[in-house]
């Protein structure tokens, strides 16, 4: 369930409202360019912004439309132990195949309390687990030892790391081993942690270029290491250009130049600075994406 390149979707919005066409014609396009899985109402997919209801629905759209043809890892973190609990059940209950967990934010637990949230959310859904570790967002790490704590607990499967340390994620992979399976949680990091023993990504650069994502992961796979290398120093401006601004602005927008959505936000979010845009239109250009 745990490898290749998984797609951290964005949610289109029309008017203000969840675009469900839209969003399951996005999904038609990753499963026909080899993305190995669809992963609902995460950062990219403005998770912050959903009501309880909108969140659900997408989650519910995102597996109808799937259908069972690849793994459906819904976002249903929170900082709140018992909200993490209430959306991870009703996802289960959706059918969702996995529960991606960010590390509880703002309230900055302690590793103890970190390790007593997921192991909470653990004992009360039986869903496999995928940790999401991100302290740019959190502001709080989840230590190697905590993860390999977590990965005692037959339901905690696999980690998003999003550090971006390299050290890290081979202590984890050192202290783990196959207990938990590790992916990258940024695009520029998806090859030098493949090359420590990780197995795929969930993927912001996917939404806007899915098969060359899903090729470059299944090409280490094989162990093309040439090859793959080559598709990674491809991919490296379009990794750095989703991020010239805050995720999901830059992949959302590349996605409406590219007509495949509007260009509609949530507030607190908003469009991109025009110089930024510019920017991002040189980049898909060099593509041929525009």
């Amino acid at each position: 369930m745990f490898k290749g390149s998984m797609v951290a979707i964005v949610t289109p919005f029309s008017n203000g409202r969840f675009d469900e066409k839209t969003y399951s014609g996005l999904i038609e396009w990753h499963i026909e360019s080899g993305t190995s899985a669809i992963i609902p109402c995460g950062t990219t997919g403005e998770s912050a912004t959903l009501e309880y209801d909108e969140h659900y629905r997408v989650i519910e759209t995102a597996i109808k439309t799937v259908n069972g043809r690849v793994p459906v890892i819904a976002g249903t973190g929170a900082n709140s132990t018992e909200e993490t609990i209430k959306m991870t059940k009703e996802a289960k209950r959706l059918g969702a195949d996995a529960s991606l967990l960010v590390c509880p934010y703002y309230n900055k637990p302690t590793q103890e309390g970190v390790y007593r949230h997921y192991k909470a959310v653990a004992e009360a859904v039986d869903i496999p687990i995928v940790l999401y570790n991100v302290p740019g967002r959190t502001a709080l790490n989840i230590l190697p030892s905590t993860v390999a704590r977590l990965a005692a607990i037959e339901s905690i499967v696999a980690i998003k790391e999003a550090t971006g340390d390299m050290k890290q994620t081979s202590e984890i992979i050192r202290l783990c081993g196959d207990a938990i399976t590790v992916l990258s949680g940024d695009d520029f990091t998806t090859f030098p942690q493949m090359m420590l023993g990780g197995k795929g990504a969930i993927s912001v650069t996917a939404n806007v270029m899915p098969k060359e994502s899903a090729r470059m992961c299944a090409l280490i796979e094989q162990g093309n290491i040439d090859e793959a290398k080559r598709l990674h120093y491809y991919l490296d401006p379009l990794n750095a250009a989703m991020f010239i601004e805050t995720n999901p602005i830059p992949v959302k927008t590349a996605l409406a130049l590219m007509g495949k959505v509007k260009e509609e936000f949530r507030l607190p979010l908003c469009e991109m600075s025009v110089s930024n845009k510019d920017k991002l239109k040189d980049v898909l250009r060099s593509y041929k994406l525009i």
